[in-house]
């Protein structure tokens, strides 16, 4: 389902039920050792996506512990990105010289909880999703609009490495193509020498769930400088 709203760059892999056959390194047991046995099924089979997806990049399966505010920690030189939801785990992953980041987001396709959209949206979201038209999809617009504000956060974390707030980013979803627009209100990243001033965004709905994924690729000419222009996976 993902890699219908992933670009060829980044490899994927996605779960919709638990994997018994998934071992966890001690590392990353040491970090479920007192959860409870939903968190610690859902983090196991979120690992196993994460080794799936690197093992599509020719990498061998490695730790991928919470970092700093529970980002994974990937290896050197990859960036990636792991979500999980009841009955739905995914990861994807990419070389950093092809892709600068990747964020990843599942939920389930249903309203939001009462009082959820009034903590994440800003008044122009929420004007939007007040004039927003029906879908012959069936996607829930406002958890479309929550899961897009995951994914602008997990896209937006590694290249700052700063926290960003509901507020700080403007959810626009174009219904016709299937993607969506992210305006950030505070100063963005500078990315391969340019200073990114929002997020573009793709979505799928199927199976129950909705998922957002948002890529920045790597600038093609510092591509060539570097010698990462060949398109084929490594």
């Amino acid at each position: 389902m993902i890699e219908e709203i992933l670009p060829p760059e980044v490899a994927s892999a996605e779960a919709f039920d638990d994997r018994a056959e998934v071992v966890l390194f001690p590392e990353e047991e040491a970090v479920v050792a007192r959860s409870v046995d939903k968190r610690r099924r859902e983090f196991t089979t979120a690992r196993g996506c994460a080794r799936r997806a690197l093992a599509a990049l020719g990498l061998p399966p490695v730790p991928i512990v919470p970092g700093e505010r529970g980002a994974p920690g990937w290896p050197s030189g990859i960036v990636g990105t792991i979500t999980h939801c009841d009955g739905y785990r995914a990861s994807a992953v990419a070389l950093e010289r092809k892709v600068r980041t990747v964020g990843l987001d599942a939920e389930p396709n249903g309203p939001l909880p009462d009082g959820v959209l009034e903590a994440v949206a800003t008044p122009a979201e929420i004007d939007w999703l007040n004039g927003a038209p029906p879908d012959p999809s069936g996607v829930c617009w406002d958890r479309l609009l929550f899961s897009a504000k995951e994914s602008v956060y997990k896209a937006w974390f590694p290249l700052t490495r700063r926290w960003l707030d509901f507020e700080e980013a403007v959810v626009t979803p174009d219904p016709d193509a299937g993607t969506f627009d992210a305006r950030l209100c505070v100063p963005g990243p500078v990315v391969d020498g340019r200073r990114l001033t929002g997020f573009t965004g793709r979505w799928v709905v199927r199976h129950g769930l909705v998922v957002t994924a948002i890529t920045v690729l790597a600038d093609p000419a510092v591509r060539r400088l570097s010698g990462s222009s060949d398109p084929s996976r490594t």
